[in-house]
């Protein structure tokens, strides 16, 4: 029997690669000679870099960049192996990094991005996959455009502030001196929203609020990433204001494809394709996914789901073990998937949950494959 472990990380309690060992143990215990194939999982967010780096003997690489607030901040991105570069933009501009004062989209950048990108650069790096989740900032990519050479001028031909509130002060972009070496480079972006940069559904209106704008700052963030994308379509003559993704991290999707000719997609879809998962799980028997919670985000592009999407389609049985389950999220609510095993049970807290977890990760996994092989013996 040959069995798929592609699990992501319990947030918080366990790694996906502490994950993946549990479910082994728990499965090797009821067949000592399964053959047992880990697979760790990431969807682009938190916690990309770390999981990557250490499932797949990556180099993570410190650094110190420019924070969301002008401060200095320690960074963290991973080279692995084959070269790929990873990077979390939420390590460099995230919201996590600031104070509850701090928070203010109309002068926080995402330059230190750009400084990561331009470190990977130096140590030869040319392909990239970049995680866009966590975003403090609202200023379209400009910050981390300007550390790769980009020039944001004011209609005096001076640099414009960092920050969302400052680009109605843009008047041209300039890239004479943008590092020649981006030309070469191949920028994956992992997006998992579908937000346009402006309007109501856009990036100001529907992420601003939970990074400190007010409904003021919010109609002045709006107008002046439409702004952006004007000049941009001027400037540089890419077309980013409705491209499904634009808005996500404050506009750093339009900014990608903007700046470094990036593409946007989903994230579990770009790690699937790194990590040749669609492979794997073509030539196993059953497939072990999981997360911390499931719940209906688990539909909405989270690594389960585009690991369920896959065994599907190779109409391979599927087991979902997460830390927590919601109600809602009942065993044949999702299609392919022959069990949804939540690891807290009622009478449990949380914190015993999450100190027991990788035992109690490893007695799920034993069940959940011993129902599995006693139901295919019956039906054999």
């Amino acid at each position: 029997m040959r069995i798929l472990l592609a699990p992501d990380s319990f947030k918080g309690s366990a790694t996906a690669l502490e994950v993946c060992q549990a479910m082994r143990e728990g499965i090797q215990e009821v067949e000592r000679d399964a053959e047992v194939i880990l697979s760790p999982m990431a969807d682009g967010g938190e916690g990309t870099v770390e999981n990557l780096a250490a499932a797949y003997d990556g180099k993570l690489i410190d650094i110190c960049v420019t924070g969301p607030a002008g401060k200095q901040v320690n960074a963290e991105y991973a080279i692995l192996p084959s070269g790929v570069c990873i990077i979390e933009m939420a390590q460099a501009a995230g919201f996590t990094l600031l104070s509850e004062d701090e928070r203010n989209p109309l002068r926080t950048t995402t330059y230190g991005v750009g400084q990561i990108i331009r470190d990977a650069l130096g140590r030869g790096c040319r392909k990239f996959i970049i995680g866009l989740g966590g975003s403090a900032t609202n200023d379209g990519g400009c910050g981390m455009a300007a550390a790769l050479g980009y020039e944001f001028l004011d209609a005096n031909g001076q640099e414009i502030s960092f920050g969302g509130g400052s680009l109605s002060d843009l008047h041209e972009i300039k890239k004479e001196n943008v590092d020649p070496r981006i030309k070469d480079v191949d920028f994956r972006v992992a997006c998992d929203v579908r937000n346009p940069l402006c309007g109501i559904n856009g990036a100001s209106h529907v992420f601003g609020p939970q990074k400190g704008a007010t409904e003021e700052n919010v109609i002045v963030l709006d107008r002046n990433l439409s702004h952006l994308a004007e000049i941009i379509k001027r400037d540089l003559h890419k077309d980013v204001k409705d491209i499904p993704g634009a808005g996500a991290a404050g506009g750093l999707g339009a900014g990608t494809v903007a700046f470094l000719n990036a593409r946007l997609q989903e994230g579990v879809k770009i790690i699937s394709e790194l990590l040749e998962v669609e492979e794997k799980i073509k030539n196993s028997d059953i497939v072990f996914t999981g997360e911390g919670k499931c719940d209906s985000q688990t539909l909405s592009g989270k690594a389960p789901f585009g690991i369920i999407t896959l065994a599907n389609r190779f109409d391979k049985p599927s087991v979902i073990i997460a830390g927590d389950v919601d109600p809602e999220m009942k065993n044949g609510c999702i299609e392919g998937v022959r069990e949804i095993v939540g690891i807290k049970t009622e009478d449990m807290t949380l914190e015993y949950a999450k100190e027991h977890v990788l035992q109690l990760i490893t007695d799920a996994a034993k069940a959940s494959y011993a129902k599995f092989l006693n139901e295919k013996d019956q039906n054999s």
